[in-house]
This record gives C-alpha cells, structure tokens and sequence, in this order.
C-alpha cells in the first residue's frame, strides 16, 4: 500500500490515515475529537458502574450522584495534576492552564480525585465507601480504554522508537515539540518527502491493557467475596501494566528537579498496595468466615 500521502499509519499492519484531524466543525465551532471521545467514555463508564451497583442492590441515585460530581471533579484533578508537574512551562504561560482542547490531562490525577472524593461522598451519605468504590472503578477502568483513543487524534502519547509490529508513523509536522526528543529524532523515516516518527503506540496498549482490565472486574465483580476486591484489584492491574506501558513513553510526567517518571513510580506504589490490601481484606474475610461457620457448628 502506497503511504505516500497519509498523516499516520502502520507500516507493518497496512493501515493508516491519510487525514488526520483533531476536530470536526459543528456550527462553525470546531470541537477536539479529543474532548468527545474522552465525554463518551466517561458516559459509558457511569452507565456500567450504575448497572453494577444497582445488581448488588445500591441505590441508583447514589451512584449517579457519585458519578455526576465524580467527574467533574476528576477532570479539574487531572488538569491540575498536569500542570503541576509541566510547571516549568504552565508558570510562563498562565493562560493556557484552562485550555484543554489540546489535551493536557494526566489521568492519575483523575483517578486520585475520584478516590479522595469516593471517601468525603460515602462519608456524608454514609454508604460504604468500598461498595461504591468496587463499581465505581469498572466504569473507570473502561472509559480509560476508550478515553486513550482522544490521544490518539491528538497525536500524542506516544513511545520511544520501534521496528515492532505495532510500530506507528506520524508525520513530524503533526506533532508539537515538547513530545520529542533525541530517540525519537535521531530515527525519523523519510517517506514522499515528507518526516514521519516512528514511535509505540502507547496510546493503544494502554487502552487494550484497560479493556482487559475492565473484563476481569466485570467478571470478578459477579464472583467477589469481599467488599473491595474490586477496587483493589483495579489499582493492582492497572498499576502493573501502566508501570511497564510508563517504560516506553517519551512525554512522561517527572517528578520534579529528577529524571524520575512520576507515572511509573506511582503505578509501582499502586500495584504494592493493592497487593497488600487484597491480601489483608481476604484473610479478613476468611477469618469472619471461619467464626462464623464455628458459632454455626456450636
């Protein structure tokens, strides 16, 4: 296939785009493929978190409010957290803090907000904070799967230089320079006169990594034997493969004054933790199960 002409494409699978648009017009105003895909996963999320709640017998207005503030809150959260840690430049550009047309949202900093958020919520409606927290983050885990695809139109996300399979070519001039550097430059492939990168597709692993995700909560979710085995399951996979999928991206957030992905160490953090509170919640359970079972014998 000739690629002479396309914005991006996929050597080694045959595919591409010959058109690369970031946004379409509607009435005159052009609005980011960004903001709608991230909109519909976030709209699908709630819909399945609200399905699975409501199953386990919760009430649906509580998870539709939850939903609703959640993620507000979360977006504000994920722009904060990526300003903080582009400070260097957001410090001289003030302006452009609330412009997130053109991406600029660190998802960690979502999902931080929705877990500290979860906990102030449940406490005022006084719900258990793992039960709404458990559905909660299959939602989560799949409008993160869709929501990747916005980066996708933005040209963004990417990873370092690959011959893979996945290998995937973007044409320099639609990628903004700040999400470059020399392993990516030093390997720029010429193709009809014109510069294209060849980068991970890091954007896509991701999201099928989160798709996964979502199908082994789904599934535990009708099996769990304790309250936050999902939720908890959620931070260990997710902190597993986003700690590996960190490794290769070029346009990671750093910890500040080192060369430290911010990203990765926190997905490392996430992934002990959620392994430790898994364990202790399933002794606890065992042990509840265990007396239980002893006062029924007596």
């Amino acid at each position: 296939m000739d690629f002479t002409n396309y914005d991006l494409y996929f050597p080694n699978l045959g595919l591409g785009i010959e058109h690369l648009q970031n946004s379409i017009s509607v009435f005159g105003i052009r609005v980011a493929f960004y903001g709608i895909i991230i909109s519909f996963g976030m709209l699908l999320g709630t819909i399945v978190a609200h399905q699975d709640y409501v199953r386990r017998g919760g009430k649906s207005d509580d998870i539709l409010d939850f939903g609703l503030y959640a993620i507000f809150l979360s977006v504000l959260g994920a722009r904060l957290y990526y300003v903080a840690f582009r400070w260097d430049y957001y410090s001289r550009n003030l302006a452009e803090i609330p412009n997130i047309r053109k991406g600029g949202l660190a998802i960690y900093g979502g999902i931080l907000t929705a877990f500290i958020f979860g906990y102030i919520f449940t406490r005022k409606r006084k719900l258990s904070y793992l039960n709404i927290m458990d559905s909660g983050v299959i939602g989560l885990a799949l409008g993160q799967a869709i929501g990747r695809w916005g980066n996708f139109f933005n040209a963004e996300a990417f990873g370092c230089y690959t011959e893979s399979l996945f290998a995937m070519r973007i044409r320099l001039a639609l990628v903004t320079s700040n999400m470059l550097n020399d392993n990516v430059l030093n390997h720029l492939v010429s193709v009809g006169g014109k510069d294209y990168i060849q980068v991970h597709p890091t954007f896509f692993y991701e999201s099928a990594w989160n798709f996964l995700v979502f199908l082994v909560l789904s599934y535990v979710s009708r099996k769990k034997k304790f309250l936050g085995q999902t939720c908890f399951l959620y931070l260990t996979l997710y902190g597993f493969g986003r700690f590996f999928i960190e490794q290769l991206r070029v346009d990671s957030l750093l910890l500040w004054g080192t060369r430290i992905a911010v990203s990765q160490a926190l997905s490392a953090i996430l992934f002990v933790l959620g392994i430790i509170v898994l364990a202790h919640l399933s002794r606890t359970a065992s042990s509840r199960l265990s007396s239980n079972t002893s006062d029924e014998e007596k």
